[in-house]
């Protein structure tokens, strides 16, 4: 990799940018399938201002740094469309459960014991760190301490949409239902204006939420026009339970009040139906499908095919380190694309360009932001990875799009930006003290498993 200027030549016939990425490969997203030879990206105030064959960009524009990447695929900025992040610091805490043992008695009374905003603070430092490194350039986040995690990820340059948690019982962050909203709405407000960041509501989930607090939400969501980020339809006791406590199944509840529309970011969905498909569709909800982390807890298996053939929005998350155990998008593409051919019964299922697509643009669209990221297309912000495709696990190549999904790991990003700001340089963070951050999670780990 190297940088400098452009060509020398008449430079008044071309114009000044900042950053000028001349790559093997650019596969933009959108057009769909699509994987360009030998071009480049041009970058200016953060922004993609070009997309065009390297011999030409040299021609057309004078770039302040010039970055070569002549054996690697240059792709969108992975966007994780559902994580707990601080919960990095749980990673490995309680194994092979299912879910409500691993909930109610490992997490939720280690959590009472630890959770704070210091917690917070370095568990989403930990993050931010495994997700650059992993070619994750956007979150959709989900935990307590909300000021705190904006804060974390304002400093280190990260995007994220902070979800303000709702659910009916105390916790370090609010104790009670009015401070829930009352500290929601102060969050939201502190935000404003912030250019790589954004909130959501995050009630926990139906089971855990009254249909009071759902009212409000829905309210709120619809006057600040605000994503409403919802674990649902997780497991097939959240229906049972669901039918005995309020004669319907959790989707029927929450589209009764008023929560199923194009700002439902619904997380799981391992027991949806055709008919529920078919409304999600609709009514423009997206579905958050979180594989792995299903997988582990014996959750349940989210039919993503038939959901993305049904119309609706596809993104891909990860969920938290407590349950998955890690933040690599690479390894979720792989694994939702094998598990969905199973679940559909079809090998043409999930391809490799559907399951990049989901994990890109599709979760941009869950968070409400693919007029700003999720593709390489002039005009969006710069959110960019690049893979390097030329160690031996990832040759020959015959399709590149194939071998990042099916082939290609997280340790293979060399390079990433946000906003046109370079966050991993020939695979080295440029403002991260990993020394530091491995310190500090060393040192939770002593603390957590004292208590």
């Amino acid at each position: 990799m190297s940088a400098g200027s452009s060509d020398a030549g008449d430079l008044t016939a071309v114009r000044a940018v900042d950053l000028l990425i001349e790559a093997r490969w650019v596969v933009p997203v959108e057009p769909h399938g699509v994987v360009l030879d030998a071009h480049a990206v041009v970058v200016d105030g953060g922004c993609i201002v070009a997309v065009l064959p390297i011999a030409d960009a040299r021609k057309q524009f004078s770039p302040r740094e010039r970055v070569v990447l002549d054996e690697h695929a240059l792709m969108p900025g992975l966007v994780n469309g559902h994580v707990h992040n601080p919960m990095t610091l749980m990673r490995g805490l309680a194994d092979d459960l299912a879910l409500m043992p691993w909930l109610q008695e490992h997490v939720w009374p280690a959590e009472s014991r630890v959770v704070g905003p210091e917690f917070v603070r370095d568990g989403v430092e930990l993050a931010i760190a495994e997700m650059i490194r992993g070619g994750t350039t956007c979150c959709n986040e989900n935990y307590f301490f909300p000021d705190v995690q904006a804060a974390t990820y304002r400093r280190f340059g990260f995007r994220a949409r902070i979800g303000l948690p709702v659910i009916e019982f105390p916790t370090a962050w609010a104790s009670s239902r009015d401070e829930y909203f009352e500290k929601a709405l102060e969050v939201h407000d502190s935000l404003r204006g912030q250019p790589l960041l954004g909130t959501s509501f995050a009630p926990h989930a139906p089971y855990t939420v009254s249909n009071e607090s759902f009212e409000r939400i829905q309210l709120l969501s619809n006057q600040l026009d605000l994503p409403v980020h919802l674990h649902l339809h997780e497991t097939a006791s959240e229906i049972t339970d669901s039918l005995r406590d309020f004669g319907m199944r959790p989707f029927a509840r929450i589209k009764q009040l008023g929560l199923i529309n194009e700002r439902l970011i619904a997380v799981h969905m391992t027991q949806i139906t055709e008919a529920e498909i078919a409304d999600c569709a609709a009514n423009g909800v997206s579905i958050v499908h979180n594989v792995e982390s299903n997988m582990k807890l014996l959750s349940g298996f989210c039919p993503a095919e038939a959901i993305r053939r049904g119309g609706v929005n596809l993104a891909i998350g990860t969920d938290g380190c407590a349950s998955n155990n890690d933040l690599d998008m690479f390894g979720e593409m792989r694994t939702a694309a094998l598990v969905g051919k199973m679940i559909a019964n079809d090998a043409t299922a999930l391809d490799a360009a559907t399951i990049l697509r989901a994990a890109t643009l599709g979760s941009a669209r869950a968070v409400g932001w693919n007029e700003l990221i999720g593709s390489i297309e002039p005009g969006k912000q710069a959110d960019l990875a690049a893979v390097r495709l030329d160690d031996i696990e990832t040759q020959p190549i015959y399709n590149v799009i194939s071998q990042l999904i099916y082939a290609a790991g997280r340790h293979q990003v060399s390079d990433v930006w946000i906003a046109g700001q370079q966050k991993l340089r020939d695979r080295q963070l440029t403002d991260i003290d990993t020394v530091e951050v491995v310190a500090k999670a060393r040192r939770w780990r002593e603390r957590i498993a004292a208590a």
